[in-house]
């Protein structure tokens, strides 16, 4: 089926009718002597009634289009049976001497928090989420026991939202307590004595928590038993109002540790001696490197950084003397990327990704190599253990591998299975997995992955789905997922393709992405296109890519550059309006990967030169067919993004593919969302993939 007949298929005409946006075309901004239009600025308010019916009307649209795909029933009752199996988590064992874990028995909405006195015992329920909303929209975020074991507090979400609100129950009872923090934001609890430290936001203006600019990352204490409004603000910077701030305290709890970030591309760290109440100590001024703290045990912290060290080292500080002059270190930068490192006993397990995909290594506390952990395929990888025991657990994952949970000996380097994953009739190792390089614009080698049935013929007819993402450090690491199944069994292929920007090989991989080099990212990607059409795995004809927020702004951008390379673009929560993307919630908190419109002339220039609403063709230059997506409590890339870049899609001239957009009630950023919801989702998605690529779901 053609991507017209689909279009007929789906709406009875060659082209659809969208409704109105509302807009207004005075509206325009200066940039440095430039002037840009933007006359779709009435939809930045998402809470207007005007634009409140437009969402009403496009989600009429595409649940029409979207209907008369006759096999979309059969999609989603698949994406049921393949995600209904147990999905177990790794075992923590806790001070109590008892093991918690988290469990889905396989449609559960969310996972459940379970604990038991020991493994292979009956579990009890500790905490099930979806006894917290009647949808499994309220989603549990975290948790963090007191150092004495006595409580537990758990962060919640609502919605998908950003907004944490903090409760606290009792450990050994499971009895909640009046506790109730609202208005947390990006922060966990760290105990001290009895309450604990978390950061929070002023409490927004009504009718704009889900979109005004957030200002003023406070850090406070809570005493249990007292209310919200007495918490003691311990920590702010109002000479910075777009820093954000997160409070760590060790178990000793002894010390104070604040971190700083927002502005560059690390943070600063400073710490304060809670015993005798002193003054605070800056350990590193700037922003300018990663500083992540791994744990501090008889007065040494160990920290893992990427100062003078771009893939990262294990460096060691004196509490006593913390500044970092001082710092000593204790395991050198080595050829693969450092991302952390856990006490298991007196031993270190140091972990590393190496070509996009994870290893690790037992190490002394003197910070020599013991030995690597042998793992039985590449993939990402869970570790579980504590200083204060020698037990030790790991889960691997990878394209065709579910998560694995194994016992690791410290002393032997054995590896056990403990759990393994199995879905009914799903043989696995009907799929394979490879890696391969290819060489992008700039002649720089980019590592994809590859995943296919055995047997499938590189005839240039194989419909193919690829995901990138390229920024903000993040790692696309081999990992597992039921949904992709279905895609794999019907004959597709999925590449996922490890662009710059990302971590995956170091800081400097990661600056390659950034700023005036971000065009670097969208070339990797065509690229990735490019490579997988000559090396005959796939055409034009089949090809999908699909990518999320700083994702979904590499398929806007990518489809503006070459609309030619794709028959189906999938944008989803993307940030489409790089001129004033830094004006929304945290927004601002990117500049330090594209720069901002305010920057200079040259950095407004180079956004609008790529930015996916502003760069929309209109001269009947055929697009792919485009399937948007967004949520209407994404709080961290606001709906107003995919709502102007839909609207100005579908008033262009870009041919007669549709261009839809789906957007999703009492739904985020994507975390949380219940299983239910990432159903229906997906079943859509595949749906518009399927009926636009000419493809027909095996019964």
């Amino acid at each position: 089926m053609s991507a017209l007949t689909g279009v007929l298929a789906g709406c009875g005409s060659a082209k659809l009718e969208y409704p109105a946006a509302p807009m207004d075309a005075t509206v325009s901004d200066e940039y440095f002597g430039t002037l840009v239009a933007d006359p779709y600025r009435p939809l930045e308010n998402d809470t207007a009634p005007a634009t409140l019916e437009w969402v009403k009307a496009e989600n009429e649209v595409t649940e029409n289009y979207l209907s008369k795909i006759p096999y979309r029933n059969q999609i989603r009752e698949r994406l049921t049976h393949l995600n209904n199996y147990k999905k177990t988590g790794l075992p923590a064992k806790a001070k109590d001497g008892k093991y918690y874990y988290y469990e889905n028995d396989g449609l559960q909405n969310q996972s459940v928090l379970y604990r038991v006195d020991s493994l292979g015992g009956t579990p009890e329920v500790f905490l099930d989420p979806n006894k917290l909303s009647d949808d499994g929209t309220v989603a549990l975020q975290g948790i963090s026991r007191s150092n004495d074991g006595k409580y537990t507090a758990y962060v919640v979400a609502r919605n998908g939202s950003d907004w944490n609100e903090i409760y606290v129950m009792d450990t050994e009872s499971k009895k909640l307590l009046d506790e109730h923090i609202e208005w947390v934001k990006f922060s966990g609890a760290d105990w001290q004595g009895d309450g604990f430290y978390y950061s929070s936001y002023p409490r927004p203006e009504k009718g704009k928590e889900f979109s005004n600019a957030n200002e003023n990352h406070q850090i406070y204490y809570h005493k249990l038993g007292t209310p919200q409004s007495e918490d003691r603000l311990v920590y702010e910077d109002k000479a910075h109002p777009l820093h954000f701030h997160s409070a760590y305290v060790p178990e000793t709890e002894d010390y104070l540790f604040v971190v700083g970030s927002g502005e560059g591309n690390g943070n600063s760290l400073m710490v304060k001696n809670l015993k005798t109440n002193g003054n605070w100590v800056v350990m590193e001024p700037s922003q300018d490197y990663e500083i992540s703290i791994q744990d501090m045990v008889d007065g040494k912290i160990y920290i893992l950084t990427n100062w003078n060290a771009p893939k990262n080292r294990l460096m060691v500080a004196d509490v006593k003397n913390p500044q970092r002059a001082n710092w000593k270190e204790l395991i050198p930068e080595g050829d693969g990327v450092m991302t952390g490192m856990q006490f298991a006993g007196d031993k270190m397990i140091v972990t590393f990704e190496k070509d996009a995909s994870d290893h690790a290594y037992i190490y002394g506390k003197d910070g020599k190599l013991i030995r690597e952990m042998e793992f039985p395929t590449y993939g990402s990888v869970g570790i579980s253990s504590d200083k204060d025991h020698n037990e030790v657990y790991y889960a691997l994952s990878s394209f065709t591998y579910p998560s694995t949970r194994f016992s690791y000996d410290l002393a032997t380097g054995e590896s056990k299975i403990i759990g393994q994953t199995e879905i009914e009739g799903v043989n696995l190792e009907d799929f394979v997995t490879e890696q391969v390089f290819y060489p992008s614009a700039d002649g720089t080698k980019i590592p994809m992955f590859i995943t296919y049935k055995k047997g499938l013929k590189k005839d240039g007819k194989n419909p193919t789905y690829l995901y990138g993402y390229g920024g903000f450090n993040v790692s696309l690491t081999p990992g597992f997922s039921a949904n992709r199944l279905l895609w794999l069994e019907n004959g597709g292929i999925y590449a996922q393709a490890n662009l710059r920007g990302g971590s995956e090989y170091g800081e400097e991989w990661h600056q390659a992405g950034t700023k005036q080099n971000k065009m670097n990212v969208f070339n990797d990607f065509i690229a990735a296109a490019e490579y997988l059409i000559k090396e005959g795995w796939t055409s034009p004809d089949y090809l999908t890519i699909e990518g999320g927020s700083n994702g979904g702004l590499l398929v806007g951008a990518t489809v503006n550059l070459r609309p030619d390379l794709f028959k189906v673009a999938i944008p989803r929560v993307g940030v489409m309006d790089m001129m004033r993307y830094h004006l929304f919630t945290i927004g601002w908190n990117w500049a330090s990967d594209y720069g901002t419109s305010a920057d200079s002339k040259e950095m407004a220039d180079y956004l609008l030169s790529y930015s996916p609403i502003h760069n929309i063709k209109n001269d009947g230059t055929p697009y792919p067919a485009i399937l948007v997506t967004t949520a209407d409590h994404d709080d961290r890339v606001v709906p107003a993004h995919s709502f102007k870049y839909a609207a100005t899609l579908q008033a262009a001239d870009t041919g007669d593919a549709p261009k839809l957009i789906r957007i999703d009630s009492k739904a985020g950023h994507g975390g949380g969302k219940p299983l239910t919801k990432v159903i229906d989702e997906y079943t859509d998605l595949y749906s518009f993939i399927f009926n636009n690529i000419g493809m027909t779901p095996k019964k």
